[in-house]
């Protein structure tokens, strides 16, 4: 969660330049970062939204596939997000949100201490209790360090890969640097190898991955390629409720933005995120919801997790929930029961 934090802290860079505001609001390329010095405050923009890169610029939607575009290979990608930090939040609001989250965690703490000491032998539940609160306070965010070092890897890997790529190019032997994508790494090898590459392999393939694109994946598959289907089981849920999982606790209403692409990002303050899945590059944008909902997840994937960190109600594994709900409706997400109610 510190990434989305981190963001908050470069839009309270470009908060007092208007002129580099407007300049942001019409960037169509990515060479934008070099132009921005011509403007009051251009400089500390550049350099703030430079210095986000160096420590997330490797990550992006679908990191985990090497040959998705990076932020640092298109820095207008974050663009909506600052520009929506300015719009929805005051200066210094990431500090502010750490206290507050800070103290809703401290006081919840307390009361859970509180209530336990009341029970036979209270004293001792009450003392176990609070250790492992801390051992889990203390550690719990490094399960995020091996994919971040991962990521980061990958982009060193993916620029020697296109190095390597734009040699096979000027050397007329594929015709653009993203042909590799299509190869596998023993086949990319030998391409080097013997300068000869057979067209029709990449042609090929590249068409089944424009059908394939087209497919809807099952719900659950197992690892004997099984497809197992089924519906809910719950009852007392109220007529036309959309069923889900409750994956992060408390009830919200506001408004339905049903987002595919990050880059459409355009959220104001009290917005509930609807979207098919989430994963760290979305992160960002969970500091200015109120609620999510997704189609893919469960208990501890990306989107239920970082939900609970912000303190966001959530319902996940809602099928079909970007088609069923329109964005602008106005929806009341039961992150407790696990259902959403389009009002």
């Amino acid at each position: 969660s510190e990434m989305g934090l981190a963001l908050l802290d470069v839009a309270d860079v470009i908060r007092p330049y208007p002129e580099v505001i407007h300049y942001l609001q019409h960037v169509k390329d990515d060479n934008f970062l070099e132009n921005l010095v011509e403007f009051e405050g251009g400089e500390k923009t550049r350099d703030a939204i430079y210095d986000y890169l160096s420590k997330y610029g490797m990550r992006c939607p679908g990191e985990i596939d090497i040959t998705k575009t990076r932020w640092s290979e298109k820095p207008a990608a974050l663009i909506p997000v600052i520009l929506g930090n300015i719009k929805n939040f005051e200066a210094n609001a990431s500090k502010q949100k750490f206290e507050k989250g800070l103290q809703a965690a401290l006081e919840k703490e307390q009361e859970l201490l509180n209530r336990l000491k009341q029970l036979p032998d209270g004293e001792q539940k009450a003392k176990e209790t609070k250790e492992k609160i801390n051992l889990i306070r203390n550690f719990i965010g490094y399960r995020e360090y091996p994919k971040y070092g991962m990521i980061n890897r990958y982009f060193v890997y993916k620029q020697a890969l296109l190095k390597e790529a734009a040699q096979l190019v000027k050397a007329g032997v594929i015709s653009e640097t993203e042909d590799i994508y299509y190869l596998t790494f023993e086949e990319l090898q030998e391409v080097v190898r013997t300068h000869k590459m057979n067209d029709q392999i990449i042609i090929k393939r590249k068409e089944e991955y424009k059908l394939y694109e087209k497919l809807t994946p099952p719900r659950v598959i197992t690892s004997h390629g099984e497809i197992v289907t089924g519906v809910y089981k719950r009852e007392n849920l109220p007529s036309q409720a959309i069923v889900g999982l409750p994956v992060s606790s408390g009830v919200i209403e506001g408004r339905a933005r049903v987002i595919l692409n990050m880059e459409n990002a355009n959220l104001s303050d009290g917005d509930i995120l609807v979207t098919s899945f989430t994963d760290p590059s979305w992160t960002p944008l969970f500091v200015g919801i109120k609620g999510l909902v997704t189609e893919v997840g469960g208990l501890m994937t990306h989107g239920a997790v970082i939900a609970r960190e912000y303190g966001l109600p959530a319902v996940v594994g809602v099928e079909n929930a970007t088609r069923l709900i329109k964005d602008g409706q106005r929806i009341r997400v039961h992150g407790t029961e696990g259902y959403i109610k389009i009002l």
